[in-house]
């Protein structure tokens, strides 16, 4: 008899190909026909679908897309059509890129092509509506600028657009920039709060508060002068960095206040922010600023994001920003209860900090009011296309809302052409101004004296105020009394809710350039207390 050739015959499912090809991996010298396998199992990988886009992080949408269970052209479709299907409740949007999708196409082609993605590769960006950009309308909140499309796009636009990242649509700001209060613009209007509609986002950076918070994109960029990324960022529950001056260029955003402006990244977590973050970051040549900054960057902040960073980490309390006499009870509840957390997450807490911070404020010179200089060189950039060459003239023309005029009327007798430390007396830049790192030197000695890494506070201290009485009820606003004046770096993470609904911000002050250190201290407390929640009324669509 001949000998008996056993068969056996397997049913092959996608599951145990895979499973299959996942061993073969770990020991490859145990596997049959591996290649035959792993062939098989490409084949019946599910088609591609559309990403959940609410609370979608950048890994979340890299590894959907690397799987291919996704393609970028889903991605982006699937915030726009939450633009489509929201936009009319919080008004945060200002323009779509028409682009977009055709950018999305040109993605997937790459990526089928084998090209390595860039660290931003798809992810789908709102930027603030004082961000040049070559190929959208940059107005800067003014009807003034309705029909201006610079000739290039802002430092940071570009560098994002480099890195993969593609920018879905534009957002509503404050006009100019002027208003913490609320995010009104004489060319697109008011911007709701999306975790309350009766509500303001704050200013002037409520149009990517907003917007990301409601998904229409991952994350954003804002710009800050005074409150305008940390104060919006707390009203939505989003985490939002104030960098030190002189670490992120400004070049190709429309300016306030040039010696005090920042701009820069809006997100729903701390590692999302601190990935845009290192994209963004970096010396600029158009932006004189950075020199000072140059070496002070890091390659990648990532690298600073520790669960247990908070442990053994000494934090003060700033009294100075916390017990104040338009300070809302229900926020420093939530303060309070802020500060136990991070010390059962194992910081050290200094409580109070001492520093007479009124002695501070009545440094003179601290501020210089050259809007209407700084308007003017960046009209001039926009050579033949700007509408306008001096920002007073509005004035007489009427092209400005009402929330504007005040602001515009103090810049009326501002010298246009004549640089502002040349001013009689002169206004001399950040480096050069002996009262502000007066202010900085005395703040840094007394943290050195305390042995603190860090300061804490809210990042508002009353919750928002209701959008038909934005002026009435504006309080609590103490983010513009240190960072801005001083150049130190700030960092705001969600740390809860009033009545249960309306967001809180902690802010997180640290020495210059010590952005890494925020970023750790941030993410230690997001990651040991999870308090964002995604607004209610803005849910996945088909489901």
């Amino acid at each position: 008899m001949g000998r008996r050739i056993r068969i056996r015959i397997r049913v092959l499912t996608c599951d145990n190909a895979m499973n299959t090809t996942s061993r073969c991996r770990r020991a490859p010298t145990t596997c049959v026909a591996a290649a035959a396998l792993l062939l098989a199992a490409t084949a019946c990988t599910p088609a591609p679908r559309p990403i959940l886009a609410v609370e979608a992080t950048i890994a979340d949408i890299h590894d959907a897309l690397l799987s291919g269970r996704t393609t970028c052209r889903m991605v982006v479709q699937a915030h726009l059509d939450r633009i489509d299907a929201y936009e009319h409740l919080i008004n945060a949007i200002t323009v779509v890129n028409p682009a977009a999708l055709d950018r999305a196409d040109e993605l997937d082609a790459d990526l089928a092509a084998g090209e390595t993605p860039g660290p931003l590769f798809c992810v789908p960006m709102l930027v603030k509506d004082n961000f040049d950009t070559h190929d959208m309308i940059t107005t800067g909140g003014s009807v003034a600028l309705r029909y201006s499309v610079p000739p290039d796009d802002a430092f940071m636009v570009r560098r994002i657009r480099e890195a993969g990242a593609i920018v879905v649509a534009k957002t509503n700001m404050a006009e100019w920039a002027f208003s913490p209060r609320q995010s009104v613009s004489s060319s697109f209007d008011t911007t709701r709060n999306a975790y309350a509609l009766d509500r303001v986002p704050a200013g002037s950076s409520g149009g990517t508060a907003s917007g990301v918070a409601a998904a229409f994109g991952l994350i954003g960029l804002g710009s800050d002068t005074g409150n305008s990324i940390r104060g919006p960022s707390s009203r939505l529950a989003l985490v939002g960095i104030r960098s030190t001056i002189g670490l992120t260029s400004r070049d190709g955003v429309i300016p306030l206040s040039f010696d005090r402006d920042i701009a820069g990244p809006m997100g729903r977590t701390v590692e999302d922010v601190t990935r845009v973050f290192t994209i963004v970051a970096g010396y600029d040549p158009a932006d004189p600023y950075t020199e000072a900054g140059r070496e002070h960057r890091e390659v990648d902040y990532t690298r600073f994001l520790d669960a247990d960073g908070l442990e053994g980490a000494r934090i003060g309390v700033f009294r100075a920003l916390v017990d104040t006499e338009d300070a809302d009870s229900a926020v420093l509840a939530v303060f309070a209860n802020a500060v136990e957390e991070m010390a059962g997450l194992g910081a050290e807490i200094v409580d109070p900090f001492d520093f007479d911070l009124s002695a501070q404020s009545r440094r003179p010179n601290m501020y210089c009011r050259r809007f209407r200089y700084d308007m003017h060189m960046y009209l001039r950039s926009l050579g033949a296309r700007a509408p306008i060459t001096d920002v007073v003239a509005v004035l007489e023309t009427g092209d400005y809302g009402a929330d504007a005029e005040r602001s515009l009327r103090n810049a009326e007798n501002a010298p246009l052409d004549v640089p502002p430390a040349e001013w009689d007396p002169p206004c001399p830049d950040y480096a050069d101004n002996a009262e502000r790192q007066g202010f900085l030197a005395d703040l840094v000695a007394a943290m050195d004296e305390a042995e603190l890494d860090a300061l804490v506070y809210p990042t508002w201290l009353s919750p928002p105020a209701h959008i038909d009485r934005a002026n009435a009820e504006y309080s609590g606003d103490n983010s513009q009394r240190v960072a801005p004046a001083t150049g130190m770096p700030a960092i705001t993470v969600p740390m809860g809710y009033t009545e249960g609904v309306h967001p809180a911000g902690l802010q997180i002050l640290a020495r210059p350039y010590a952005e890494g250190l925020l970023f750790r201290l941030a993410y230690a407390y997001e990651q040991g207390t999870g308090h964002r929640w995604p607004p209610e009324g803005f849910p996945e669509l088909g489901r």
